[in-house]
């Protein structure tokens, strides 16, 4: 029985580092896709290309991992259809559409509100009140949210550009669910992979159309304050803020379940925060790192809600059904 419950806090522990090491690749996306926007590309013709690059780096890897079995990917091809279409297009688009009508900062408060979503939606399917611990931890997670991200309050809101921005809070929070699905044998990997590819399609088809902006320009772009050919920051965005980040991201979901994954995602903004300080010459402020520390309380108070059963539920279990055994182990 303690050999279960060691397992399972492995499990959580190796899940967790997963999870950070996603948030940590997904922030850099902002630094070094900020250069392309500024030389003329378009922010949906960035994200289809960061889609393709990532899609493009996973395949072999997702060919690899998934041995011949190709039958795994039309088993779960309605899952992969949803990360396609919800997981990595929907949510940009919207998300985009969002920020051409109000204020970054206020774009992202909304779209990472979806860990609370999950929380209330699990409340309103099952009808059982989330214990105090998570409710704890939403409302600390949120606080820390709010003052990493600092909305601007001044000038009307738009409310279109908020019903956007909304539809990506709802796309944010589906995108945890779909990678928490269980996998049905489909390697995380090839998950990401055919996602990403599949993601990257649909943008451009949208791009196409002209619903969305679609524009690129193949010159030199100012990185890290030096000159660098386009491609050197779309390739570092592509491996490592997409390919990278994606498959950890839904690793870690798989591993940690949507609402944990998802309260774990919101470091994502911390990290852009710090790298935008770094390469970017932005200012840190001491509210921000204050935020910061919020929301990793938000997470260790969620967490512990998620671990808690693990520790507690085998324990119940073995005094109920083998009283005596227990008792006598006990040291004199």
């Amino acid at each position: 029985m303690t050999k279960g419950i060691a397992v399972k806090r492995t499990s959580t522990t190796a899940g967790l580092l997963v999870a950070l090491l996603a948030a940590a690749t997904f922030g850099l996306s902002g630094a070094f896709v900020k250069p392309l926007l500024e030389a003329g590309w378009s922010p949906a013709a960035a994200v289809t290309v960061r889609a393709l690059i990532g899609g493009i780096v996973l395949a072999p890897i997702a060919a690899t991992a998934l041995r011949g079995k190709w039958g795994a990917l039309w088993l779960a091809r309605w899952r992969v259809l949803g990360m396609a279409l919800i997981g990595v297009a929907g949510t940009q688009v919207v998300y985009f559409a969002a920020v051409q009508r109000i204020p970054v900062s206020t774009a992202i408060l909304v779209e990472y509100m979806a860990p609370l979503l999950l929380v209330a939606g699990v409340w309103v399917v099952t009808r059982r009140r989330p214990k105090v611990v998570v409710l704890v931890g939403s409302v600390v997670a949120l606080a820390g949210l709010v003052l990493v991200v600092s909305p601007g309050g001044t000038g009307s809101l738009d409310v279109l550009g908020l019903g956007f921005a909304a539809l990506a809070m709802v796309g944010c929070a589906l995108y945890y669910v779909i990678a928490a699905r269980p996998s049905r044998g489909l390697p995380p990997v090839a998950f990401a992979a055919a996602g990403l590819l599949g993601g990257a399609a649909a943008l451009g088809l949208v791009g196409l159309t002209g619903v969305v902006p679609f524009a690129a320009t193949f010159t030199t772009v100012d990185m890290l304050g030096s000159p660098a050919p386009w491609w050197v920051p779309l390739l570092i965005v592509g491996v490592l803020a997409t390919a990278v980040a994606y498959a950890a991201s839904i690793t870690a979901s798989e591993m940690l379940g949507s609402r944990l994954a998802s309260f774990v995602g919101l470091l994502e903004v911390v990290a852009a925060a710090l790298y935008a300080w770094l390469f970017l010459g932005e200012n840190l402020s001491v509210p921000q790192l204050l935020g910061g520390l919020l929301i990793l309380a938000g997470i260790a108070f969620v967490r512990s809600e998620k671990t808690e059963p693990a520790l507690v539920e085998p324990e119940v279990a073995l005094v109920e059904t083998r009283v005596e055994p227990v008792e006598t182990a006990k040291p004199a």
